[in-house]
């Protein structure tokens, strides 16, 4: 809701308070709608006041007319959630009251929270009115000089049973007490009366300019919505990421494949080297081996014209050795005779 709490809490130029009036008729008759704003603001007030223990007055008031309404058609989740903020809400300066005709409106588990109590007459004329006197007796803190119970019937106009909490914030024992009349108007107020109240109010003007709220409709529609774009985007990426892989894959096998080729290519290459290489080698052997063939051949062609001048120079070189030899040995033996 666009209310801001704390305007609650304002006072006036002399630092008394003020008493605000929540327009709730329309509110009302949409009680789980009525029972969740009730939920609301007080879990609100309990977040962002701060702790200040036990204050001898409070802060803030709630008074909840009609408050059976709150009640009737809340589930037990909703109830107990009540229940704790209630409890709580003490801490933080905060009193809640609950009006009602009849206590057996109000759930026990939220009426057992209640510390102050005012009760006025009830009339049992019906076992269930009965019930009811019974059930709104047993919520006071017994005084031997009163009978609750009956008191409650024979109440007159302007006296109530009331209890109240103590120095040691405990209950008071019930009494019986006049109520000081009321110094207001008694019944609703007219349209111009409710228009003159808000145009004087300190916070006129304020709650009058239209603010286009982003509504939570709207913000959840945004989180659907970016949560889609993100689902989008996270698939169009996966896809992505698949066609990337499945290029990457065909390129390596691709890359494989040629590697093979050029694996086998060099392959063959290489065999056709060594081929080559053989056949060279041969042709040289080939060649050489001609070469040394046709060289034998032409030596002894050569040598066949040639033998016998070599062995008649041979054996002529001897013979010269020989008698130059016997000179040789003649001439010193004619020496030493001499």
């Amino acid at each position: 809701p666009a209310l801001d709490l704390y305007d609650m809490i304002q006072t006036d130029a002399n630092g008394r308070g003020v008493v605000n009036i929540l327009v709730a008729d329309r509110l009302l008759q949409s009680p789980k709608l009525y029972t969740t704003f009730l939920l609301w603001m007080l879990s609100e007030l309990f977040e962002q006041l701060p702790e200040v223990g036990d204050l001898d007055k409070p802060k803030l008031l709630f008074f909840f007319d009609e408050a059976h309404l709150l009640f009737d058609a809340a589930p037990k989740p909703l109830l107990d959630k009540i229940e704790q903020v209630v409890r709580i809400i003490r801490s933080k300066g905060v009193g809640v009251f609950f009006v009602t005709q009849n206590p057996i409106d109000i759930p026990d588990v939220i009426l057992s929270q209640m510390g102050n109590r005012v009760q006025h007459a009830l009339r049992a004329f019906t076992p269930r009115d009965q019930k009811a006197v019974r059930a709104a007796a047993t919520t006071f803190r017994p005084n031997p000089k009163i009978n609750t119970e009956q008191a409650i019937t024979e109440l007159g106009v302007g006296e109530a049973l009331v209890s109240f909490l103590d120095e040691r914030g405990m209950p008071g024992v019930v009494e019986r007490a006049l109520i000081v009349p009321p110094r207001s108007q008694i019944g609703p107020i007219t349209p111009e009366q409710r228009r003159q109240l808000i145009t004087s109010s300190l916070v006129y003007g304020y709650y009058e300019k239209p603010l286009e709220r982003e509504s939570a409709y709207e913000m959840l529609a945004k989180q659907v919505e970016r949560a889609a774009a993100e689902a989008t985007a996270l698939e169009a990426q996966k896809e992505a990421e698949a066609r990337a892989a499945k290029e990457a894959e065909r390129r390596a096998r691709a890359q494989a494949k040629q590697e093979v080729m050029r694996a086998k290519q060099l392959e063959r290459w290489e065999r056709e080297r060594q081929r080559q290489a053989e056949r060279e080698a041969r042709e040289r052997q080939k060649v050489v081996g001609d070469v040394f063939e046709a060289f034998a051949k032409s030596a002894a062609r050569s040598l066949g014209g040639s033998t016998g001048a070599l062995v008649r120079g041979i054996l002529g070189g001897l013979s010269s050795r020989q008698s130059r030899k016997r000179r040789e040995s003649a001439f010193r033996e004619s020496r030493q005779r001499g």
